[in-house]
């Protein structure tokens, strides 16, 4: 069912209303830190304007090897889109697709979807009071039963964080405010990137 392309590592997702500088130069910083995937949200721009940004966007992370994936069932001219828990069903036929989940009922929705994120797993600056949130515990009781890689979204901003994550179970860490609001999204993701590997030789007492 699935094709093995889900997003893994460090996951960014834009909001132009919390980053510091222009969307293309937090991304590029954010690539330039290692990230390889970016969620594309800034639903309330004309379509227009939304697919201009995403093209500027796929330039960035085409340099790298990477991947945008679009906010919703219009992949603006690409192949890969992110949709919300709410619909549509079944999604719509492209070369990626996510689904944002919150709990088990939504997993069991899941049909062809390349992978879930599952949030929110702590508290969020950016959706304040949005929740209540997973904790670490019951993001592994949900990784569990999706069928899915899953992403953990919500409030990740510091390694501990990325750790505990990886240890219950996600592929990646969905990460917002932490890099749009940074100094230096680069530093950030690289950050939060080098720690994801960490848990893994902690399981396997193997290093890269």
């Amino acid at each position: 069912m699935w094709s093995g392309a889900a997003p893994s590592g460090v996951v960014v997702l834009t909001d132009r209303w919390v980053a510091r500088n222009p969307l293309p130069e937090v991304i590029a910083a954010a690539v330039g830190g290692g990230a390889r995937w970016v969620v594309l949200r800034e639903k309330d721009l004309p379509r227009a304007e939304r697919a201009a940004l995403a093209a500027d966007l796929r330039a960035i992370l085409a340099e790298a090897g990477g991947t945008l994936v679009v906010a919703g069932p219009d992949p603006l001219d690409g192949d890969a889109v992110h949709l919300p828990a709410a619909g549509p069903y079944p999604p719509p036929r492209v070369g990626l697709v996510g689904r944002s989940c919150h709990n088990a009922a939504e997993l069991a929705r899941l049909t062809t979807e390349d992978y879930a994120t599952l949030s929110p797993v702590f508290p969020t600056r950016t959706k304040p009071g949005y929740g209540p949130p997973l904790h670490p515990g019951g993001l592994a009781d949900l990784i569990r039963l999706s069928p899915a890689p899953a992403l953990a979204l919500g409030g990740i901003e510091t390694v501990a964080q990325v750790q505990a994550c990886v240890r219950a179970g996600a592929v990646g860490v969905a990460v917002l405010g932490a890099i749009m609001r940074a100094d230096d999204p680069g530093e950030v993701a690289a950050t939060l990137g080098s720690a994801f590997e960490e848990p893994a030789t902690e399981t396997t007492g193997e290093g890269r």
